[in-house]
């Protein structure tokens, strides 16, 4: 602590000391830290601060930043006092200290010290923005103990380490990711924790550390350099020679002033780009430069940008829209938000700046915004009025291209404290835009083709109704967690005459758009053939031909299994997939069904076999991929332990059982495949709502069907549905009976969701709808049919075919 009033006169460090006399930390030099409020004061004056200008705690606090700091004195322009004042960035310090400044700033400057020779010393002044009393942040190193020739003192940045003594230290500590509006948001987090855990302020100097505001080390000296240029323009000026040594200064200048943009730009490379998320891109590119380069910057995109979709064509007019996407500042929280809300979208009619960037893609720099300019530019916002955020502040206008097309641009801005931007501001700006640009059409092109393979996965995924003839299906699909929305695993459930429903589980080998393109290919054959009713083997067996026939490349596992919920039995056939889990209704214990595994599909030569298993009602079928239940590293008997396990849980609903199963599952570290999950409850149809009758070959016959048909829907309460029913059974029991051979008709009601009626006979020749003209006596029966029923179809069976048609059951 410092010790009453008594002015004390520190001792001037040795080498390699810092300014206690004690051996400083390598990387590390002391700080001055120095509050003022917002009438100038100084409310916190630290013990660096006394160390480095010689004055007491006690004698700084309450007295006026701009007498008290020896700073001033320096930058009054005494170049006999303080010959190697730094005459650039010392106004701005003084502007601070006076509260003119609104952005961050530093510089050097050389002071006169009570007690001491001259010191050199770096500083920095942060405008706190927050809602305290404070309003200026001020920090100060003695710069004599840092070697600028040994390359380390590009890069210094403030941070902060043991024994503080700042009043209200945490409470400041907590705001300044705040109050410093030029940090980064990790840059603030790393001090803040420093600050509460360690103490008092040092400064850190590093090669590889990039820090918002740095001293400008780049051109010592400024006074004499400054007389240089004087001398060579007066001797230009009279004709004379200029010495060799005002030119060289001269070109140093240049170089020095190349080499800081250069520098810039590689730092903001390294800034943007770091994903290809469109959004994080674009807050990136706006960070990048405020404030830096600019005190505000406003990102615009056109809309098929912002959209994600394809490239935008042809050369943007008056009408195209511009999407405000992102709005960096330095000004007040909120100032701009009101008045430019980020996502609102707007035209630029012809007369202004930014239609004249947009169209010939060059930039366009406006030194100073006029007050006939900012009304102009201000007409484009209604009821708003933008003119006070604009007039007076410098502009430029910056292209983002890409592939000679104008995606969108950037309005930078600088206060008018601040120095205009110029023509070498210009050349940076466009070379930054070309780079953002860049990186906005990588994030737009990925972006597209996540949207692309996003709708194809969709296109490919079937939507299943919840609820099937006999039976609840419940799904899930998760895409890779590294390899995007496109994969090879699909599900689906297809309908089957005589109530039945096919379930398919399969996984294509391989990611990308090559493995979904083989999955829709498969998948559609897989449909087709279940429409025919083929059996789960044969179907097996036609699927792998045809993989063979696309290539060599085609290799999937599949699972197919054939649900009859009126005989309460499972038909199933596996091609080299994962086994399913029958969940018992009973008793609850769940088991792998034993499945003759097979051989993957597209491997060919390998016989299928199928086998049937007994259900009852209530009894749940859990299929899915190996994505699921596989993890790299780990035992795959591990998965489907815990997959037999997740399944048995209890659960209100289908949907609460499979995410049950899904979070067992999908929280193990390592999943990187895709997953598909299908589970159904096997609720069976009851006797009571199934009627069979067998019908000889005789056409009378069809008069007894409707007998039988209106009878059977008075005693299930659907009288209603009794006269279309009996008009459809007449016509499919009069063409059975007049194509059967040699078997009885067979006809069948079942009372489910809908009704169905199904009619079998012995011929192998399926049906199809005629055009009937005005005089023929035959061709209009199924035309009848496809008219009056909810839907309806025809399929081969092992004795001949079945005829189906439904109708819907009236509402209770």
């Amino acid at each position: 602590m410092d010790r009453g009033s008594e002015r004390e006169t520190p001792p001037r460090p040795e080498a390699g000391q810092d300014a206690t006399g004690e051996p400083a930390e390598p990387g590390r030099v002391p700080l001055a830290v120095v509050v003022v409020d917002r009438d100038g004061l100084v409310s916190h004056w630290s013990r660096g601060a006394r160390r480095l200008f010689g004055v007491p705690k006690e004698e700084a606090i309450g007295r006026t930043a701009l007498d008290l700091l020896p700073v001033s004195g320096a930058l009054a322009g005494d170049r006999d006092a303080a010959p190697h004042a730094d005459d650039g960035l010392g106004p701005d310090l003084e502007s601070s200290l006076d509260g003119g400044l609104s952005y961050p700033a530093a510089g050097r400057a050389r002071l006169a010290v009570p007690g001491r020779e001259r010191a050199d010393v770096l500083w920095w002044a942060y405008p706190l923005v927050g809602p305290g009393p404070e309003r200026l942040l001020v920090l100060a190193a003695d710069a004599d103990g840092l070697r600028p020739g040994d390359g380390t003192i590009e890069r210094i940045a403030p941070g902060f380490a043991l024994h503080t003594d700042f009043p209200g230290a945490e409470d400041l500590a907590r705001r300044l990711p705040e109050i410093l509006p030029s940090m980064s948001v990790g840059e603030s987090a790393r001090i803040v924790g420093q600050i509460l855990e360690l103490g008092y302020p040092v400064l850190e100097f590093s090669q590889n550390e990039r820090v918002p505001v740095t001293p400008d080390w780049g051109v010592a000296r400024r006074a004499e350099r400054k007389a240089r240029r004087e001398r060579a323009a007066r001797a230009r000026a009279a004709g004379e020679p200029v010495p060799r040594e005002l030119g060289e200064d001269a070109e140093d200048l240049e170089y020095a002033a190349v080499r800081e943009r250069l520098e810039f730009l590689n730092e903001v490379s390294g800034r943007i780009g770091t994903s290809l998320d469109l959004s994080r891109t674009i807050v990136e590119v706006s960070r990048a430069v405020v404030p830096r380069f600019t005190d505000v910057a406003g990102t615009y995109l056109r809309e098929q940008v912002v959209a994600g979709e394809g490239f935008p064509e042809g050369v943007p007019d008056t009408t195209t829209l511009w999407h405000r996407v992102a709005v960096e500042h330095t000004d007040e929280p909120g100032r701009w938000d009101d008045v430019v809300p980020v996502g609102e979208a707007m035209p630029f009619p012809a007369h202004t700046p930014f239609f004249q960037c947009m169209t010939s893609g060059e930039p366009v720099l406006v030194p100073r915004i006029s007050e006939e300019m900012g009304h102009a530019i201000a007409a484009q916002f209604e009821k708003r009025d933008i003119r006070p955020l604009i007039t007076g502040r410098s502009m430029l206008v910056v292209p983002l291209k890409a592939r000679n097309v104008v995606l969108g641009f950037m309005i930078l801005l600088r206060h008018p404290e601040r120095p205009v931007f110029n023509d070498m501001d210009r050349v940076t700006g466009a070379e930054l835009a070309a780079r953002a640009g860049l990186v906005l059409d990588n994030a737009r092109m990925y972006t597209f083709q996540e949207n692309v393979a996003e709708t194809l996965q969709d296109s490919m995924l079937p939507h299943i109704p919840p609820r099937m003839a006999g039976c609840d299906i419940a799904t899930r699909y998760l895409p890779g967690t590294l390899l995007g929305r496109v994969g090879g695993d699909w599900f689906d459930a297809v309908k089957l005459h005589g109530g039945r429903t096919a379930f398919v589980v399969g996984d294509v080998m391989g990611h990308g758009l090559h493995s979904a393109a083989m999955m829709g290919q498969l998948r559609t054959a897989v449909q087709t053939m279940a429409g025919l009713d083929l059996p789960p083997a044969q179907l097996l067996r036609n699927l792998d031909d045809l993989a063979q026939r696309l290539g060599d490349t085609y290799l999937a596992t599949c699972l197919y299994a054939v649900y009859d919920p009126i005989a309460s039995e499972l038909h199933l056939a596996n091609a080299g997939h994962i086994p399913p889990v029958l969940v018992r209704a009973g008793d609850g214990r769940s088991e792998l069904l034993d499945l003759p595994t097979g051989a993957p599909i597209g491997v060919g030569g390998v016989p299928f076999e199928a086998v049937r298993v007994r259900v009852e009602p209530g009894d749940r079928l859990v299929m899915c991929t190996d994505g699921l239940v596989e993890v790299r590293g780990e035992d795959i008997g591990v998965g489907l332990a815990t997959l037999c396990e997740s399944a048995a849980h209890p659960a209100a609903s289908m949907d609460d059982a499979c995410d049950t199963i899904i979070r067992s599952l999908n929280t193990r570290g390592g999943r990187k495949d895709d997953v598909a999950l299908l589970m159904a409850r096997l609720n069976g149809i009851a006797p009571d709502d199934v009627a069979e009758w067998r019908l000889a070959l005789d056409p009378a016959e069809a008069g007894r069907a409707r007998a039988v048909v209106r009878e059977q829907l008075h005693d299930w309460g659907l009288a209603g549905l009794a006269a279309p029913a009996e008009l459809l059974v007449s016509e499919l029991v009069t063409n059975a009976v007049r194509h059967s051979h040699a078997r009885p008709v067979a006809l069948r009601l079942v009372r489910g969701d809908t009704l169905l009626c199904e009619v079998e006979d012995d011929d192998h020749e399926l049906p199809t709808l005629l055009s009937a003209r005005p005089l023929d006596d035959r061709g209009r029966g199924l035309r009848v049919v496809s008219t009056l029923a909810r839907e309806w179809g025809t399929s081969r069976t092992g004795t001949g075919k079945t005829v189906w048609f439904e109708l819907t059951l009236p509402r209770r």
